[in-house]
């Protein structure tokens, strides 16, 4: 494809925001290494992109808003990373688990007795938040905030407005400030991540409270991308009910479900690196300061490395999956993550006979997201969830 042919190439028109990954697909397919206005150069094969993500000497992370660590880059990054993935390792998701359960049997009780509902704004976005609530120690009806911020923060982006980006940046940096305040004077309470942040040292130095904000920045807005793949797994469970109803029997194969689902349908489209030197791919000579914007969702449905790529099999190794990323900037809020999707349909499913689409078709979002605005959903079953089922 020729550069003038490359430039015409707009993700923000219709066509591509009606079904993102068919258009990403024909992209991969037709132009692998494109331009638009938006999103500078854009790589859309498996193999350019776990390229760009080894290499981050060569595709460099650091953005004009700092986010802790992701902005970083080495050797900066590594100390960083270190200290902070200790806030999700496994004794921390063990100690986290009971109270994810709470909130998710607290939120589906009222959702089963109902029947039929939006299960995004009823259910998806509230327990995802609540839960990083839990696992910050803020009060559990700060929620709304959060997802005000979120969804004010994907506008922003896709608008490209910088002011509403700063305005809500500030809003959010008060209210963590807020939090932290309220922390600091209740030093004898020391359980949860809010807490641990504060005490927390790279170089002998604690976090600044502006460094925290950043931090959080990254782990709120990483959590609207869970809200957006648990609606993606619902959805997708809705249209098969005869993997619907395997789980339900058979609820070890799960996780192995969340991974392979989330592969051909990821909630995250993209994220952005800059090149450092002037690069060449495919052909494509690429300048030295230029924006690269790695397609999640066109190289995890890419041929070239899975078998049958728009087919889920939770069979399929999905080690080489994307979903979570790859190389040092691999998604250390993973584990959190998997810990709330896989409570969520473990309870679903144990507490349901079965749930099916109704009402309007779902809604899709929009770059920079590929979840669900809406999800309209009846369900069938007896409130039999337990929040103590292990």
């Amino acid at each position: 494809m020729s550069q003038e042919q490359s430039d015409d190439w707009d993700p923000r028109s219709p066509s591509v925001l009606l079904d993102q990954r068919r258009a990403y697909d024909e992209m991969r397919e037709r132009c692998p290494v494109a331009h638009s206005a938006f999103l500078g150069w854009s790589l859309f094969q498996y193999a350019d992109v776990t390229a760009a993500l080894a290499d981050p000497q060569a595709f460099s992370n650091v953005a004009r808003f700092p986010v802790i660590p992701n902005s970083m880059d080495p050797p900066i990054h590594g100390p960083y990373y270190e200290v902070l993935a200790q806030f999700f390792d496994q004794e921390h998701m063990v100690r986290l688990e009971p109270a994810v359960r709470e909130i998710c049997a607290n939120l589906l009780r009222p959702l089963l007795a109902v029947g039929e509902t939006d299960f995004i704004e009823a259910f998806a976005t509230p327990f995802t938040l609540k839960s990083l609530c839990a696992f910050l120690g803020w009060p559990d009806q700060q929620w709304k905030c959060l997802a005000g911020w979120i969804h004010g923060n994907q506008d922003a982006a896709f608008n490209q407005d910088p002011v509403a980006g700063k305005a809500l940046a500030e809003l959010f940096g008060e209210h963590v400030r807020a939090n932290l305040d309220s922390h600091r004077a209740s030093p004898g309470q020391a359980s949860d991540a809010t807490y641990a942040l504060l005490r927390t040292e790279v170089d002998r130095k604690t976090f600044s409270d502006e460094e925290i904000i950043s931090i959080l920045r990254n782990w709120a807005a990483g959590h609207g991308t869970v809200a957006a793949g648990l609606g993606i797994l619902v959805l997708h469970l809705a249209q098969n009910p005869e993997l619907q109803d395997r789980l339900r029997h058979e609820p070890l194969l799960i996780p192995a479900a969340i991974e392979e689902i989330l592969r051909a349908d990821d909630p995250l489209v993209a994220n952005r690196r800059t090149t450092t030197r002037e690069l060449e791919i495919q052909g494509r000579t690429i300048p030295k300061g230029e924006i690269v914007t790695l397609m999640w969702i066109a190289a995890n449905r890419d041929p070239r490395m899975f078998e049958e790529p728009n087919r889920v099999n939770i069979e399929r190794d999905t080690e080489a999956s994307l979903v979570w990323g790859q190389g040092i900037h691999l998604c250390m809020g993973a584990p959190l993550a998997r810990l709330e999707m896989r409570v969520a349909l473990e309870e679903l499913l144990a507490g349901t006979t079965c749930f099916e689409l109704a009402g309007t078709p779902p809604q899709r979002a929009v770059y920079p997201g590929d979840g669900l605005v809406a999800l309209s959903l009846r369900i069938k079953g007896e409130p039999n969830t337990s929040s103590d089922r292990a």
